[in-house]
């Protein structure tokens, strides 16, 4: 099972290349929304989603992408979708 700091490290290499606000980056945690905090666009938000199906071999639908949208709700997404 992949622990919360693991799934954090790669959540952050994910969300990197789309990062607007850098010290936000820095301390990112479970309750780091993405648009708010790190500033990243909602087009950039679909390219995260992408490459966090590729990262985990999930296929993400629709609702969970509405909901993806903190560290947080994305670590219980991936979670949900690995133990399926």
């Amino acid at each position: 099972m992949t622990t919360n700091q693991d799934l954090i490290a790669k959540l952050k290499a994910i969300v990197s290349p789309y990062v607007q606000d850098e010290d936000a980056f820095k301390v990112l945690n479970e309750d780091t929304d993405f648009i708010k905090d790190l500033k990243i666009n909602s087009a950039n938000l679909v390219d995260i989603i992408l490459d966090i199906e590729d990262e985990f071999d999930i296929r993400l639908e629709n609702e969970d992408m509405e909901k993806m949208l903190d560290v947080k709700s994305a670590m219980a997404i991936v979670k949900e979708k690995l133990s399926a």
